[in-house]
């Protein structure tokens, strides 16, 4: 170690539980309570002067530089301030980038911070009621720092067939993991709801979770009044819960500094090792469905840049926004899904605040990991469409090599990619298939700020289906289904491998 090897220091989470949405706290008052109770929880009166960096998180919300009012609501005058993009992998990606900055004397200590009221957005649009903190507001300088990748992540093949929700392709790539393990429609719905229960036992141990209460895996995967389907075979409750009220707070310095403030040891954790990469953008251009070559290489980078094997780690947070998501990723890293793959309940129960997820993760890790005797934890983070990924290895001991990062997307994005097609038409195969319940399908906005909006009412009866499918030179296309025969055959029989046979604009009548 050196002296410029950085430390996690403070932590803190905030949930608001407001039944009246005119009596919630907005977003930026939360973030502001976070960071003040991770300053405090470093038990260092003087590191509220050393902070030298504010990096928030983007939210739905309209604050264009939401640092600045934290630094001025602390007295953290002088502090640069900092934003990212919205995507699911950015809490870790700033970190990553935050530890590098201190490794370099860059930065002396810096906070991370974030928060979403997406409970209050809910029940703010049921009751018809305006939401100030949706505005855009005027501050008076825009962040000195932004984070992250805008670039779009749905191919224009998707968008045109009405693919856009993230349950859309999660639901597809859960499908491809299906056929790959080859289970049968009802053993798999009965594996993935026990999946989830384990994730719901972790949540029950949580005190920060949303969700406590215990549900068996029967609850789970049982469409019910209070579990409507969602896409086959998701339910509710195998979807990411975004309508919570949720903030989080992570403060890093440098060993140097947090000695000198005389910091207890038994805060610190230390960051030992991060990584980043992006699949391909595009799912159309993919190789196959089921997949992850951006989690296989940097998440197993991480690792071995950390001197660890996935087998020995004490603590694991996989990214689990979906079923597939964790399947897919567990298996890249070489993580055994009977293990917990959760420290939070992950995002259905732990509580799913869109791209501030991660914040919570880490602060559950590092708790925990506080409550050990040199235990070492991986949290996983995931952005897009299983698209942009961002790991970091955590331990509670003192690491015996300096802070570690490398990003693997050139690696990655030399791999094979696979050539989309429009206007095809002829015979082709099924690959894999979504198939949609009420609105979600009807929905042509992918604002995040539709996502809190009025739903439309739950149906029993599935509505459309998305197909990809390989056609006969190994190019891939989509095309839609809404036959009401089929579509109910296709939530109880294998579709994947089947022949289909595709019209040239966007339709498929399977065979």
């Amino acid at each position: 170690m050196t002296q410029r090897t950085p430390v996690l220091v403070g932590i803190a989470q905030v949930l608001q539980r407001a039944d009246d949405p005119a009596d919630a706290r907005p977003p930026i008052e939360l973030m502001v309570e976070a960071v003040d109770n991770a300053l405090e929880d470093a038990g260092a009166t003087g590191l509220r002067r050393r902070i030298d960096s504010v990096r928030a998180m983007k939210g739905v919300w309209g604050y264009r530089n939401p640092a600045l009012t934290v630094i001025e609501a602390l007295d953290l005058h002088g502090a640069e301030t900092g934003l990212s993009v919205v995507s699911g992998n950015q809490v870790q990606a700033v970190l990553n980038q935050s530890a590098l900055d201190i490794r370099s004397g860059r930065r002396e200590a810096i906070v991370l911070c974030s928060a979403e009221c997406g409970r209050t957005m809910g029940r703010a649009a049921k009751a018809d009621l305006e939401l100030d903190w949706l505005k855009d507001d005027d501050p008076p300088k825009l962040p000195d720092a932004s984070y992250g990748d805008t670039r779009w992540t749905r191919h224009e093949m998707e968008m045109a067939r009405g693919i856009q929700q993230a349950v859309q392709y999660y639901s597809l790539f859960e499908i491809a993991l299906r056929r790959r393990n080859g289970e049968t429609v009802d053993r798999h719905r009965v594996r993935i709801a026990e999946l989830w229960a384990g994730f719901n036992r972790v949540a029950q141990e949580n005190p920060n979770a949303w969700i406590r209460q215990p549900l068996t895996a029967s609850e789970i995967g049982a469409v019910s009044p209070a579990n409507r389907a969602v896409t086959f075979p998701y339910t509710k409750l195998m979807n990411a819960n975004m309508r919570v009220d949720m903030a989080a707070a992570l403060v890093l310095c440098s060993l140097e500094t947090a000695k000198a403030l005389g910091i207890p040891r038994s805060k610190m954790i230390f960051p030992v090792s991060g990584t980043d990469a992006v699949d391909h953008y595009f799912v159309s251009e993919r190789d196959d469905l089921h997949s992850s070559p951006a989690i296989r290489l940097a998440g197993r980078r991480a690792l071995e840049l950390a001197g660890v094997e996935a087998a020995d780690l004490d603590l694991v947070d996989v990214y689990s926004c979906f079923p597939s998501a964790v399947q897919i990723a567990a298996r890249e890293l070489g993580l055994d899904l009977e293990r917990p793959l959760s420290v939070t309940g992950g995002l259905t129960f732990g509580g799913g605040p869109l791209n501030s997820y991660v914040m919570h993760s880490i602060a559950r890790t590092a708790e925990l990991l506080r409550e050990t005797d040199g235990g070492r934890g991986l949290v996983t983070a995931n952005g897009g469409m299983l698209t942009k990924h961002s790991f970091g290895v955590y331990s509670a001991a003192e690491p015996d090599r300096p802070y570690r990062h490398e990003d693997l997307t050139s690696k990655v994005h030399a791999l094979p990619k696979r050539t989309a097609t429009n206007g095809y038409a002829g015979p082709a195969e099924v690959e894999s298939y979504a198939v949609m319940f009420g609105g979600v399908a009807a929905k042509s906005t992918t604002s995040f700020r539709s996502v809190y909006g009025k739903r439309a009412a739950p149906t029993t009866e599935p509505s459309l289906a998305h197909l990809a499918c390989r056609l006969p030179d190994g190019r891939r296309a989509w095309a839609n289904v809404d036959d009401p025969d089929t579509l109910r055959a296709m939530c109880e029989q294998e579709f994947c491998g089947r022949a289909v046979q595709l019209d040239g604009a966007g339709a498929g009548e399977c065979q």
